[in-house]
């Protein structure tokens, strides 16, 4: 039972990667130079690497399936996982740390058509093509090999994770802080607070250039406010 989550947790940190990767490339030709993608600091967004292990999961049953039945659960699958964690973060952080609302066939800004079909077509070369072979390479390392490298992933994730949500917590003290200014100088405020605060809390404004609507709630109102992006 420990092998098979050891194997299943390396090829999380495998798809976080290739996730982060992809994000490093579509953001590199957009604006033409290196961006450091996803909320940890490390090379990989645990969100493409969540989003991989669903499918690997619920969608080994279809492979032998048409091709397109994967590829719309893999869309309804991982638009799924995109909705629920732009909720949850904005929940938490009092930001939308993406916006599809200018996309169209979009639902409440989270999700989109745009991204739900990458999502179809990466289902299917994961459950088809990629799946076999990253479950062969892990599978084929001795207990020790597979042991150490595990391990090692694991703590420098887990110190990544409490790094970076630390940072993340900047949010959401100066959301509380900033209560009673007007919208325009609580964006200049926090945004200022996040640049003030070193590199790791910096690195959040590059991580996401179209990083924006951070909400204030004061009493039952919330107010909104958006942080232009640097050139």
């Amino acid at each position: 039972m420990i092998r098979v989550l050891q194997i299943f947790f390396l090829v999380f940190i495998t798809y976080s990667f290739l996730g982060w990767c992809i994000e490093v490339i579509l953001k590199f030709i957009q604006y033409k130079r290196f961006i450091n993608r996803g909320f940890l600091i490390g090379p990989y967004c645990p969100i493409y690497g969540w989003g991989a292990l669903l499918m690997t999961i619920l969608l080994q049953r279809y492979n032998n399936n048409n091709p397109v039945v994967l590829l719309v659960l893999g869309m309804i699958i991982c638009s799924i996982l995109e909705y629920f964690t732009s909720y949850v973060l904005e929940k938490i952080f009092k930001a939308r740390w993406w916006d599809y609302s200018d996309k169209k066939f979009n639902i409440n800004g989270r999700i989109c058509l745009n991204t739900m079909i990458p999502f179809g077509i990466g289902g299917v070369l994961i459950v088809h093509y990629i799946n076999p072979i990253l479950f062969n390479l892990y599978s084929s390392f001795n207990n020790i090999t597979i042991n150490v490298i595990t391990l090692i992933l694991f703590l420098i994730f887990l110190i990544d994770n409490i790094v970076s949500f630390n940072v993340l917590s900047l949010i959401r003290k100066d959301n509380k802080l900033l209560e009673k200014d007007n919208t325009e100088e609580m964006s200049k405020k926090v945004i200022e607070k996040i640049k003030n605060s070193g590199i790791l809390a910096k690195r959040l404004l590059f991580a996401f250039p179209n990083f924006h609507h951070i909400n204030i709630v004061i009493g039952h109102a919330k107010l909104k406010f958006k942080h232009k992006k640097e050139k």
